[in-house]
């Protein structure tokens, strides 16, 4: 867990080192407890397991081996009656290694003193960096620039509100659990609440678009993100995250008026709000007895196993669990992890898949002693062997997805297309059926790319019956041998076709004839031929769409209201802004289906069957006739170009957005890299492929010319491709792997640090590329001439920029083999390895012809290449 300064009591007759309540001391400033509820600007906190004798932070510890360390303290009811305050702190737990930023709830006494808890342990309810912890003597700095930074031991940047030059001038725990940044004018400028993690506090709202995301487990707290709840227009949803993302719970309102809408802790229910009217609000059932008076506080959790769970204090019981707000609407074995993946759960117990009709064994359990952790097939699936791929039937097994009503998916279809579509497509992982009664030419065939918990389905309840088709690897027998040899003749035993013509009759065909006869066929084969290739790119998906919704090109015509919102246009299409429902989307129109179909194909097969939080996901596509349009989420702030470089469109970025951003594209790509189970070349890493969201998070985009590696192989042969300024030198040679989307990584970097193009055309000569310019201010030893003079405060981290200048020369190294891999780059900004020291200064190749202006082919330069793509 969690982290900052912790008291460690050396016992004369104990053995172990325990954090105790502290007692009352005296600030080293002489500053006295108790601790403030807020602070002004140009102060600092260092987390510490030891009571330094200095700082204002109260330091205890839980017999459960948590601990807390606490500087911001702000009590809910009057002081002098002591009981609950919500406290900015540092949380941990023992050996209490890895720290963290958060807001807690801690009891008091009436003079504000942390007190021994009765019972439970300590109750976080907001944390700033769950997937970073930091360590020992990390600090946490309210800058006097307006932000509020926490760094590693080692200085690295973990985590900031992102509000330097916007006049924040104080900071404070609200009686509400809020931990905000005030202005001057004591103006709200940044609040937790607006950032929540798994946690809903009374009054916090849980508007459109955000999302609850739980901790991995009551004692492991990073993020999860199998699971996620999240409100859209029409109301409350909760997803097991995949690609789509997999619906188990909808509580819908109906939307009116021009409120957002969203949801909150009222003093009696959970409410969702689609309105100003209170006619249209729609409480989820709760213990409508529990109120907020002393000793009824209470907050909402999203627990890891995708429970909603309302929370009370009882006094000198301490906290307990009071309402399962799920309960009764969804049963215990439709949530998506109940029994892990594959596992099958009926009344509360979980299976692993057994075939009826044979002995084989197709799937094991991941821990024998913990069945609830769900299952694994026996042979993994491989694409590259779909000839050996079938369907393992299970008769009344239900899936929970079918909540999703709304939904383009599950299609309407009979069970055999159902389960045809699934074993034409590789990313498909299983067939579920649901069909009325006895007839199955009809029915509802929902197709994911990966498979949650299944659970036995009750016809009595559900009024309907289902079947599951688990797709399973089979292992086929060798072939058998050639055909026998003896003597060095070949046994011909095996039969041969017979042409239907007799011999008698090809005798009497005369030289005419027969040419003519030829003719004929010739001409009939390549008609059918031309028909049947017609057809299958008709139905290239299938007849049933798997993984991304298929939609018609009416159905895009009129989103995109007759293409209208051109949004931008590349090498193969424009994209266009459109509204789906509710949803916002980018619809990107090639320009050609014959010219761009290799690339539209790519592109589905790739990122329709990947999902990862710095990738832009695909929502759906249109295969139409000539018409090939690809269906993506919408990202606000646009391309990452448009942020970089046109300072009279947009202010420049602050320093932490741009490190920001630059770990979300090293994440995105260690991904592609190394967590898919082909290695994924994007082949195109540059600006205009990097889309940003509201909050500035990165994503990839754009994978049309990607390429999939398999892991047995060190590299891959294409014809060149990519974008002129960002190619690595090994497309001299066409021996490409990964590595190449390092090296244009590499450029973007110092793209984003300088705040210029690599090559801009619009500067003298000689200074037209900046990675030449690079590589000699690196041998001269000027790297600081190249940091970016109109970025906020980049001068002020002018020792990080240039470590992360040090690290894009690390990405930038000619010999691909000492480029590192982007998961090294990914803990290098993390803070937890060391950029290369053994760094050559030589990011430039030497080509055999002259291409570039100045006689020399620059990998990042421009090419003649066979296959080079546009801004898109």
């Amino acid at each position: 867990m969690p982290p900052s300064g912790f008291l460690c009591l050396l016992l004369a007759a104990a053995a172990t080192c325990l954090l105790a309540p502290a007692s009352r001391v005296v600030h080293g400033q002489g500053v006295l407890f108790p601790t403030p509820a807020s602070t002004n600007v140009s102060t600092s906190w260092t987390v510490s397991v030891k009571f330094n004798g200095h700082g204002s932070q109260q330091h205890f510890g839980y017999m459960d081996g948590m601990s807390v360390s606490v500087f911001l303290l702000q009590s809910v009811q009057a002081p002098a009656q002591g009981g609950l305050s919500f406290a900015a702190c540092f949380y941990c737990t023992d050996p209490c290694a890895d720290f963290y930023f958060g807001v807690c709830i801690l009891e008091v006494d009436s003079g504000g003193f942390l007190s021994w808890p009765n019972a439970g342990t300590l109750q976080v309810v907001w944390s700033a960096n769950r997937d970073h912890a930091v360590h020992e003597n990390a600090t946490l700095s309210f800058m006097a620039t307006g932000d509020l930074v926490l760094r590693d031991t080692n200085g690295s940047f973990v985590w900031s509100t992102g509000t330097s030059g916007r006049s924040v001038a104080r900071m404070a725990v609200t009686r509400s659990g809020n931990l905000v940044l005030f202005d001057s004018k004591n103006v709200p400028v940044w609040q937790s609440f607006s950032h929540p993690t798994d946690c809903l506090l009374p009054g916090q709202q849980l508007m459109e678009g955000m999302r609850l995301t739980p901790n991995a487990s009551a004692t492991n707290w990073t993020t999860t993100n199998q699971l996620y709840v999240t409100v859209r227009a029409d109301g409350l949803y909760a997803f097991a995250e995949s690609s789509p993302p997999q619906l188990y719970y909808q509580k819908t309102v109906p939307k009116s008026g021009s409120r957002k809408t969203y949801m909150t802790l009222t003093n009696d229910s959970l409410a969702i709000f689609a309105s100003s009217s209170s006619a249209n609000v729609s409480a989820l059932e709760t213990d409508s007895a529990i109120n907020m008076t002393a000793g009824g506080m209470r907050y909402i959790r999203l627990e890891s196993d995708g429970h909603l769970k309302l929370y009370q204090y009882k006094g000198i019981d301490g906290w307990a669990m009071v309402q399962d707000i799920l309960k009764g609407q969804v049963d215990d074995c439709a949530y998506p992890t109940v029994c892990g993946e594959y596992g099958i759960c009926n009344n509360g117990q979980c299976t692993c898949p057994i075939p009826v009709d044979s002995n084989a064994t197709y799937f094991k359990q991941i821990d024998d002693r913990r069945i609830n952790l769900g299952c694994v097939p026996v042979t993994p699936i491989s694409c590259a062997s779909m000839q050996d791929h079938q369907l393992l039937a299970l008769s009344n097994v239900s899936y929970f997805n079918y909540v999703d009503s709304r939904a383009a998916l599950p299609q309407m279809t009979d069970e055999e297309s159902c389960k045809k579509a699934c074993l034409r497509n590789c990313s498909c992982k299983a067939a579920f059926f649901q069909y009325g009664g006895n007839d199955t030419s009809q029915g509802s065939c929902y197709l994911p790319t990966q498979v949650f918990s299944l659970q036995v389905n009750q016809w009595e309840v559900t009024h309907y019956s289902s079947s599951a088709y688990l797709k399973v690897q089979i292992t086929r027998p060798p072939p058998s041998p050639s055909p026998n040899k003896s003597n060095g003749t070949v046994n011909r035993s095996t039969p041969t076709v017979s042409t239907g013509i007799t011999a008698g009759a090809i005798a009497g065909i005369t030289a005419a004839g027969f040419i003519s006869l030829l003719t004929v066929i010739i001409i009939t084969l390549v008609v059918i031929r031309r028909r049947y290739q017609h057809r299958d790119e008709e139905d290239e998906f299938g007849e049933v769409p798997g993984m991304t919704s298929r939609f018609t090109f009416e159905q895009l015509r009129v989103a995109t209201e007759e293409f209208s919102k051109l949004l931008g246009k590349g090498g193969f299409g424009s994209v266009f802004e459109g509204q789906i429902g509710e949803q916002r989307v980018a619809v990107k129109q090639l320009d050609r289906a014959g010219q761009g179909k290799k690339e539209f194909l790519a592109e589905v097969e790739i990122i329709g069957n990947i999902h990862h939080m710095n990738l832009v996901r695909l929502i759906g596509f249109c295969a139409e006739k000539s018409q090939r349009l690809l269906v993506y989420e919408y990202m606000s702030k646009g391309s990452l170009d448009q942020w970089i470089y046109f300072r009279d469109a947009n202010r420049p970025l602050d320093w932490h957005t741009r490190c920001r951003i630059i770990t979300d594209i090293a994440k995105g790509l260690a991904y592609l890299h190394e967590e898919c189970r082909q290695r994924i070349a994007h082949l195109d890493i540059k600006p205009q492929n990097i889309l940003l969201d509201d909050n500035f998070s990165a994503k990839l985009s754009d994978f049309g010319l990607s390429k999939m590696i398999d892991r047995d192989k060190s590299q891959v042969v294409t014809r060149m491709r990519g974008t002129p300024g960002y190619l690595a030198p090994e497309w001299l040679t066409s021996q490409i792997t990964e590595k190449v989307d390092i090296y244009s990584f590499g450029v973007v970097v110092m793209e984003i640090i300088t705040g210029r193009k690599n090559l801009d055309y619009s500067q003298p000569q000689e200074n037209v590329h900046l990675i030449s310019i690079l590589q000699e201010k690196a041998r001269n030893n000027q790297l600081e001439d190249l940091i970016d003079m109109n970025g906020d405060e980049m001068q002020i981290y002018k020792e990080e920029v240039i470590l992360l200048m040090n690290l894009a020369m690390w990405c930038l190294q000619i010999d691909y083999n000492k480029r590192p891999q982007m998961s090294v780059v990914v803990k290098v900004l993390e803070g937890t390895v060391n950029v290369e020291t053994n760094i050559e200064f030589n990011f430039v190749a030497m080509a055999p012809h002259n291409h570039s202006n100045d006689g020399k082919l620059a990998s990042s330069a421009p090419l003649l290449a066979s296959h080079l793509s546009g801004p898109r």
